[in-house]
């Protein structure tokens, strides 16, 4: 299939979803719906949450794939609300770790509401979720995101540990982000998937597709850190939290040990001061580490569109390879 990548850069997400315009209105009501209470305070933190909801890429993944799979069911909207609910609990108790005091450039949960009843909204989201598949015989899908929330732990869990020697290896590093985030993208797209009654071997290559997206978009994220403004996330937050991303690891391992030390020493000891962020990203620069971030996310774009290729022509597939090329072009 012929794709004028060009064209598709400048493509925004209300174009690329306008296969599933009516899919998403529905969604968004449907959601509502599905997060309701007679509890005033919760239902209170509820229409925040939905209010401040961000661009919902992983519904669109979920519709699209599903599309591409043979049609849109209820079971994809009652998977794609799964998704969404299991996933804003973890960012929910996410902030309360972090003590974030912003989520989306709005106040974050724990910042307007306090930890305690930050942590009781994830539980309930995560309790909603849970029963909207149990109650519908979802259980395929149930696994699907589940499995998800399990490696979404471990992954936080693992770059916790390994933060404190500042020894991630490039193998470390991608299980790290595939854990942490390409494993929502793929239950995403086997959800898709499995609502449509796609065939095992179906559902298994449209987890991969995800897997390898979720990982180019986690990429991508990384390399926010070294950019030339503070567009997506404030200019040199991973350096300041210590955080070992694909640029900076791949320049430390091609410069001279007695660099290595010295940027090692800094992110160590003095990762708050601006001038410190600046020589920091100079160095990976210099060194290459944001040239081979570049071509490690555009390989897992083009294994990821390879996986497309044997499905029939549709406004849901031609949508799909957009998507992919916005997750990747994308400037926050």
């Amino acid at each position: 299939m012929s794709r004028n990548i060009a064209a598709m850069k400048t493509l925004s997400l209300d174009h690329i979803k306008k296969p599933i315009d009516s899919e998403m209105t529905l969604f968004e009501e449907r959601f509502r719906e599905y997060v309701r209470t007679n509890v005033m305070l919760l239902d209170k933190i509820m229409e925040y949450i939905v209010r401040s909801k961000g661009k919902q890429i992983r519904p669109m993944f979920v519709f699209l794939v599903a599309g591409a799979h043979g049609g849109i069911t209820d079971a994809a909207h009652r998977g794609a609300a799964l998704v969404e609910l299991l996933h804003t609990a973890t960012l929910v108790h996410d902030d309360v770790v972090d003590d974030a005091n912003q989520r989306r450039g709005l106040f974050s949960i724990n910042a307007l509401w306090k930890n305690k009843i930050s942590v009781l909204v994830g539980d309930y989201l995560l309790s909603r979720g849970l029963l909207l598949s149990i109650d519908n015989n979802d259980f395929e899908l149930l696994r699907l995101v589940s499995h998800a929330v399990r490696e979404m732990s471990e992954g936080e869990l693992l770059q916790m540990e390994k933060a404190r020697s500042m020894d991630i290896t490039e193998a470390v590093y991608f299980e790290i982000i595939r854990q942490k985030t390409a494993t929502l993208l793929e239950a995403c797209c086997g959800v898709g998937a499995a609502s449509a009654g796609a065939s095992a071997e179906a559902i298994e290559q449209a987890k991969r597709f995800g897997l390898l997206i979720g990982t180019a978009f986690q990429i991508k994220d990384d390399l926010f850190d070294y950019g030339a403004a503070q567009i997506g996330k404030p200019l040199g937050i991973d350096i300041k939290e210590k955080k070992m991303t694909l640029p900076l690891i791949y320049a430390l391992n091609h410069c001279s040990k007695t660099e290595k030390r010295h940027i090692i020493y800094l992110i160590k000891n003095k990762s708050e001061q601006e001038a410190v962020v600046q020589e920091v990203i100079a160095f990976v620069k210099a060194s290459g580490g944001i040239d081979y971030t570049l071509r490690k996310m555009n390989d897992y774009k083009q294994e990821a569109l390879s996986l497309l290729d044997n499905l029939p022509p549709s406004p849901y597939l031609n949508a799909l390879h957009q998507l992919v090329e916005y997750v990747i072009t994308r400037d926050k």
